[in-house]
């Protein structure tokens, strides 16, 4: 098994669309080629979420390619898979979604020493005039950066 971590999927707009309050790691549960198409980078999270059901952990809605070299037997591509997490983070992540109204999203899939793990968090949605607010300050950094380059030689 290779070591270290690789990122597979990145959720490109979960910053720009939420306030990312709190991050868990979870495995997934997966089945037959699934992990094989993960290694391919055929994965994607944009439309993913995530939900609790009966105290577990589900992600819905993650696409993950069939299996170029897969045979009848080949996965269904955005069925619903299990994370695994520990049951206090669970509880945790209940209780917020609960009382103050917020969401769980999928910000990266990786893979870890072999296994495939999803980065989750628990975000709240953000407001028209925050995104706006957000561009602002992007572009003012932006600026002011590109000014000390711009100095830095003269």
């Amino acid at each position: 098994m290779e070591k270290g971590s690789k990122t597979i999927a990145r959720n490109k707009k979960a910053n720009h669309e939420y306030f990312i309050l709190d991050v868990f790691d979870c495995g997934i549960v997966l089945q037959g080629t699934e992990i094989k198409s993960i290694r391919e980078t055929k994965v994607s999270i944009n439309e993913a979420y995530c939900q609790i059901k009966n105290n577990e952990l589900f992600i819905i809605n993650m696409n993950i390619a069939k299996y170029s070299k897969g045979t009848i037997f080949n996965h269904e591509e955005t069925r619903n898979r299990k994370l695994l997490a520990h049951r206090r983070e669970i509880n945790k992540m209940t209780g917020r979604v609960a009382q103050e109204g917020l969401t769980l999203i999928p910000l990266e899939v990786y893979l870890e020493n072999g296994l495939a793990k999803v980065k989750i968090a628990l975000a709240k949605g953000k407001k028209l005039y925050d995104k706006r607010e957000d561009l602002k300050e992007k572009t003012r950094n932006r600026e002011v950066e590109k000014s000390f380059k711009g100095n830095r030689y003269e």
